[in-house]
């Protein structure tokens, strides 16, 4: 356990920086964090409800560092169709842990992303995101481009979901 006190800011990690710290493939993007305070419950480790927030802050890094999505007035909105978890170990206060995503599939408005959090190389939570691009009407759908499609298949190996 690392001190609690010192902050630690997301900080971006390479596919062999992912490596390097026990984090297999087909995970290349991720990002290292420190479990604080506020994000502990009265069981004294991570509560569950954390991750998701967890997992939408990278989503914001992921989709604007691979250039899928700018996060302005104009782009479609995404809207969150469903979303899941399942806890394979607790977090504790100070724990250092890596937070992962990719894009597993995408269809022709949506996409569904993976997310995972390692801590000391085993895979603590695992997650998955279903994703809807719509207009800014919120009720007609967004497809995604060619370049976004090219962009999770190259990058995350992410293939076309069958309907």
């Amino acid at each position: 356990m690392t001190d609690p006190a010192k902050p630690t800011p997301l900080t971006p990690l390479l596919a062999d920086d992912l490596r390097a710290a026990g984090v297999p493939e087909p995970w290349n993007y991720g990002m290292a964090d420190r479990v604080r305070f506020h994000e502990i419950d009265a069981l004294n480790h991570v509560n569950n409800a954390v991750c998701f927030s967890w997992f939408e802050n990278l989503r914001v890094h992921y989709l604007r560092d691979y250039g899928i999505y700018r996060y302005t007035p104009e782009d479609p909105m995404l809207v969150m169709r469903a979303v899941g978890a399942s806890y394979n170990a607790p977090l504790f206060l100070g724990q250092d842990y890596i937070l992962t995503a990719r894009t597993r599939s995408f269809g022709r408005t949506s996409f569904v992303m993976d997310y995972g959090a390692f801590c000391d190389g085993a895979f603590a939570i695992e997650g998955h995101a279903v994703i809807v691009l719509v207009e800014q009407d919120g009720r007609t759908g967004y497809p995604l481009t060619d370049e976004m499609r090219a962009i999770m298949a190259s990058r995350d190996g992410a293939t076309l979901r069958q309907a």
